[in-house]
C-alpha cells in the first residue's frame, strides 16, 4: 500500500537557492512542452509522445539559450515529463481536465526518485546539495533511518512553508477490530453531517473565522503595484491566511473521517456531484468551504487501510423526499423544508436525518418498506407485514409535505 509522510522542511540559503532553481527548471520544462504539444497538434494535428518529449529535453539542454537546465538535476525534469505524459492519457479517458501551464505564484514542486536523493544516518541528502536537508520528522513510531521511500516531493507552498513527502511502498496494516456497526452519512451545508444514527456534525465554518482579515489584506493587495516588492510581501500575507483556513479545514476532515473509520465497519455515502453543484452562485462558497470531495477521497484511502467497507450510492437517490419508514416518495421537496410530515404513514421527518437513513438503506446495509407499507427486506422476524392501498381517504394530490416547521 502506497503510504505518504509529509513534513516541514527548512533548508538553508545555499539549498533553498539551489531548489528553488530546480522549481523554475520544472516549470519551465512543463510548459514549454506542453505549448509544442498544442503547437504539433494545431498544426500537424499529430500527439506527442513521451519518447519525443524527452529527445526534446536533451536537445533543449544543448542550447545556448536553455543551457542552464543542466545545472539542477536531471531526475525532476523527467518526471515532469512524464507527468504531464499521464495527465495527458487521464484527460483522453475522461478522467481529469485538460492540463494547464504552471504559474510561478502557486504551489511549486520537484519529484526526486531513488537516484537523485539518499537517506543516510536519518538525514535526506538531495542530488546537487553538499549538506543534508534539515526536516522535521512528526512520526515518533517511525524510523527514518530505515525507511525506504521510493519517490521524495519537496514543495514550496505560496506562503512561504517549505515541505517533504515521502512516498513509501508498505504492507497493508492489520483490519481494525470488527465493530457490527454500519452508518449512512448525509453531507449538507448548515450541518457538515448528519448521521443515520441521529448524530449531527456542526459546521466548522473556518472561512468566518478568517474572513475579516482575510478582506482587508486582499484589498491592500489589490491596490498595491504589479511588480513591485511590497505587491510580493502582500501575496505572502494573503496566502499566509487561505493556508490557516486550508490547514484547520484539512485538520477537521482528517479528525472527522479517522473518527467514522474506527467507528463503523461500513460507511454509506452519496455519489455528490461537486463540481455541479458550486454553478450555483448562491451556494458555491458554502459548498467548497466544507471540502465534501476531499472528506470522500479521506474516506475511500483510510476505509481501504483499515478494512472497512465504504459503499457510494447513485447521486440521483431521492434520499431526502423518500419516507424511510414506508418508502413514500414526495413529488417535490424545496430546499426550505427542513421537516415534513410523510402523506403514506405520518410519520415525521428532519430532512438531514431521513436522507442518511435512506442513504444506508440504499447502499445495502439497512432495511425498509415500500410505498405501500410492505418490507423490501425483512428484518430478521418471522412475520411480515402485508402491503396495504397507498391513497389515503381525504388526501388530495400536490406537494406532499409540510412547509411549516416545529
Amino acid at each position: 500500500m502506497r503510504t505518504a509522510y509529509k513534513v516541514r522542511a527548512y533548508p538553508d540559503t545555499e539549498q533553498a537557492a539551489l531548489l528553488r532553481r530546480t522549481f523554475g527548471c520544472v516549470r519551465l520544462v512543463w510548459n514549454k512542452t506542453l505549448a509544442e504539444r498544442q503547437r504539433r497538434y494545431a498544426i500537424e494535428r499529430k500527439p506527442t509522445s513521451y519518447f519525443e518529449t524527452d529527445a526534446a529535453l536533451t536537445g533543449w539542454k544543448k542550447t545556448e539559450e536553455l543551457a542552464f537546465l543542466s545545472e539542477v538535476s536531471a531526475v525532476p525534469l523527467q518526471q515532469t515529463l512524464r507527468h504531464q505524459h499521464s495527465a495527458f492519457t487521464a484527460f483522453f479517458k475522461g478522467v481529469v481536465r485538460y492540463p494547464r501551464f504552471k504559474n510561478r505564484h502557486g504551489r511549486q514542486s520537484a519529484h526526486f526518485t531513488r537516484s537523485a536523493f539518499r537517506i543516510k544516518d536519518g538525514a535526506l541528502w538531495l542530488a546537487k546539495t553538499a549538506a543534508p536537508l534539515r526536516i522535521v520528522w512528526s512520526w515518533p513510531h517511525v524510523d527514518l533511518a530505515v525507511l525506504e521511500p521510493s519517490m521524495v516531493i519537496v514543495s514550496r507552498e505560496p506562503d512561504g512553508r517549505w515541505f517533504v513527502t515521502f512516498a513509501v511502498d508498505e504492507p497493508s496494516p492489520a483490519s481494525t477490530p470488527v465493530t457490527g456497526d454500519s452508518v449512512g452519512v448525509d453531507l449538507g451545508i448548515k450541518e457538515f453531517a448528519v448521521l443515520s444514527n441521529g448524530e449531527r456534525i456542526a459546521n466548522p465554518r473556518h472561512m468566518a473565522r478568517y474572513q475579516r482579515g482575510l478582506r482587508r489584506h486582499q484589498r491592500r493587495l489589490s491596490r498595491m503595484v504589479k511588480g513591485s516588492a511590497n505587491r510580493a510581501r502582500q501575496r505572502v500575507k494573503v496566502a499566509r491566511r487561505h493556508a490557516r483556513v486550508r490547514d484547520a479545514r484539512r485538520d477537521f476532515l482528517h479528525k472527522k473521517s479517522a473518527d467514522l473509520v474506527a467507528r463503523f465497519d461500513m460507511i454509506a455515502v452519496e455519489d455528490l456531484n461537486v463540481s455541479g453543484m458550486v454553478r450555483n452562485r448562491r451556494l458555491a462558497k458554502s459548498i467548497s468551504e466544507l471540502g465534501w470531495s476531499e472528506f470522500r477521497s479521506m474516506l475511500e484511502y483510510k476505509a481501504e487501510r483499515a478494512g472497512r467497507q465504504l459503499v457510494v450510492v447513485d447521486r440521483w437517490l431521492p434520499s431526502s423526499k423518500t419516507c424511510n419508514a414506508c418508502g413514500y416518495l414526495l413529488a417535490q421537496l424545496s430546499l426550505e423544508t427542513r421537516r415534513w410530515t410523510c402523506p403514506g404513514c405520518g410519520a415525521r421527518h428532519d430532512r438531514d436525518l431521513n436522507a442518511a437513513k435512506n442513504i444506508l438503506v440504499a447502499a445495502g446495509l439497512a432495511e425498509t418498506r415500500n410505498a405501500c407499507g410492505g418490507d423490501v427486506r425483512p428484518h430478521g422476524v418471522s412475520r411480515r407485514q402485508s402491503p396495504v392501498k397507498q391513497e389515503l381517504p381525504g388526501v388530495s394530490s400536490g406537494i406532499l409535505a409540510c412547509q411549516g416547521s416545529e
